[in-house]
């Protein structure tokens, strides 16, 4: 055998043995990383300013807090526009990024690194082509998921959100979702399943989206907001955020769709309440300034 293709040979399986040596390494340092000490300013910080936070029950309040520290190690964040990031930003959008994945296999979203803060909603520009036609239009965004890409958030928006933490809406819980929805290869509204829920999901999904849809055609007032009738991709961010910050409601409302959510993500929030009563004296309304 000429001795290029030894020399090739061995450089491959080199790299083969390689594979397994990294993920070892991987796994080991993130293992270390969840036995660290959780600083006490992480509770103080996240009980105070972040409603979820709170109503979560003990064990699994820990395992996000454990998975924290792999996700702060991890991930960078990017303040925009003069935003300074501070550690109490990177804290409260780690803890909710950290919930859903929280009984995932992978479970710290392995397909990106960067997560980019605007101080407020912030201004995008698509240009469409129509043949020789040419137009270009302006969105105003409060987030957004790139496929295999950044986080972008809005912290006025989060904020907002850590002040009304029970109305189904947040950004931060909505863009990771997608981040979920997009690690099968595609974002369409179903996220990796496995086999059993591969059966069940598409059809509970389907009818409630249609259901969603035929409701709003007909000028029908609907409990889920009528942002998630524009793509499945979005009815999924959107039931998403409704299953963590309205959980009970979404069982009342929609229980087959609660119980596909509660299924894949292998959580009860409709029952946290109970588990972890809310603490009224700690509003975040007035400590909206990181």
């Amino acid at each position: 055998m000429p001795i290029e293709l030894i020399i090739l040979a061995s450089v491959a399986i080199a790299l083969i043995g390689a594979r397994p040596i990294a993920r070892s390494y991987v796994e080991w340092r993130r293992a270390r990383l969840r036995r660290r000490p959780v600083p006490p300013t992480w509770h103080t910080v996240l009980a105070l300013r972040l409603p979820l936070f709170r109503r979560l029950p003990d064990d699994i309040r820990a395992r996000v807090l454990a998975d924290m520290q792999v996700f702060l190690a991890e991930k960078r964040f990017y303040g925009q526009d003069g935003l300074e990031v501070t550690d109490t930003m990177r804290l409260i959008i780690a803890a909710q990024a950290c919930l859903l994945p929280l009984n995932q296999p992978t479970r710290y979203f392995p397909d990106f690194t960067s997560i980019i803060i605007y101080p407020d909603t912030y201004v995008t520009t698509e240009i469409a082509h129509d043949g020789l036609l040419e137009s270009t239009h302006e969105h105003v965004r409060a987030g957004e998921s790139w496929y295999r890409g950044p986080v972008i958030l809005s912290w006025r928006d989060i904020s907002e959100d850590l002040a009304h933490g029970e109305d189904g809406h947040n950004v931060v819980v909505h863009e990771f979702a997608h981040k979920l929805d997009e690690q099968d290869g595609l974002m369409d509204g179903a996220p990796a399943l496995d086999s059993e829920q591969r059966r069940s999901w598409p059809t509970v999904f389907r009818r409630e989206y249609e259901r969603l849809t035929n409701a709003l055609d007909r000028g029908e007032t609907t409990w889920l907001d009528p942002y998630a009738a524009s793509a499945p991709e979005e009815f999924f961010a959107v039931t998403v955020e409704s299953f963590f910050e309205q959980g009970s409601a979404l069982q009342q409302h929609h229980p087959e769709l609660y119980g596909e959510l509660a299924a894949f993500f292998g959580l009860d929030p409709a029952n946290w309440n109970d588990a972890a009563p809310r603490d009224r004296s700690m509003s975040p309304a007035s400590h909206d300034a990181a």
